[in-house]
């Protein structure tokens, strides 16, 4: 498993509990959080950066996955889905040292591993397309 894949999964696991918990704000969970999954620094920074940037754009990145996720509301999606999707827009849209076909193959095997059986499919499609809206280009 790369450190990458690994920052991703530690980072869905506090990104799912801090949704259970309805709260908005890593910060005053984070100690506590990463004292339980200890990481090598540099998964730890990105870990702690994409958790924090997923949480302040968190109203954008939810716009977005609505847009592409006709008749199903965000809230009756499964936490571990939601919380994928929500990582891997943030990603696709505001972190662009990650190619998008990486993203995406990240997300996947996430959802593969956390997720439904259905999971990997239904994610792959919401970011294929949010992937062609968010960079036409690439």
């Amino acid at each position: 498993m790369t450190k990458r894949r690994k920052a991703r999964e530690v980072a869905l696991q506090f990104l799912y509990q801090l949704d259970l918990q309805g709260e908005a704000d890593p910060a005053p969970h984070g100690a506590e959080f990463w004292a339980r999954h200890p990481l090598d620094e540099d998964v730890h920074e990105f870990a702690d950066a994409i958790v924090r940037g997923t949480k302040t754009r968190q109203d954008e990145i939810d716009t977005i996955i609505a847009r592409f996720t006709e008749h199903w509301d965000l809230e009756r999606m499964a936490v571990v889905d939601r919380n994928i999707l929500r990582l891997a827009v943030y990603e696709l849209g505001w972190r662009a040292d990650t190619p998008p076909k990486v993203v995406i193959n990240e997300a996947i095997e996430i959802a593969k591993k956390f997720g439904t059986r259905e999971s990997s499919r239904f994610i792959n499609g919401i970011l294929d397309r949010v992937h062609r809206e968010l960079r036409p280009a690439s």
